[in-house]
């Protein structure tokens, strides 16, 4: 499955992966307006075998299919 990642300016470490052949049309307005502006990071192949940083790749896109968009958050903070 062919993705896109951006990465909100506004947001620091929030990464918003979309399908390539969609693009952000399935993300909900109130999250575009919560992230402020995308800039594009990078466009990746996904396969259910591919290591991500923080993610299970088959989760990522299985919210894909699902859902159209996947928000990566960033880790919480330890004190």
């Amino acid at each position: 499955m062919d993705c896109v990642v951006y990465k909100s300016v506004r947001r620091e470490e929030y990464y918003l992966f979309v399908p390539a052949d969609e693009g952000l049309e399935r993300v909900p307005a109130p999250l575009k307006e919560h992230l402020g502006e995308l800039a594009r990071v990078m466009d990746l192949s996904l396969t259910p075998e591919r290591r991500l940083a923080r993610q299970d790749a088959g989760r990522v896109m299985a919210a894909l299919a699902q859902d159209g968009y996947y928000l990566q958050t960033p880790p919480p903070r330890i004190v």
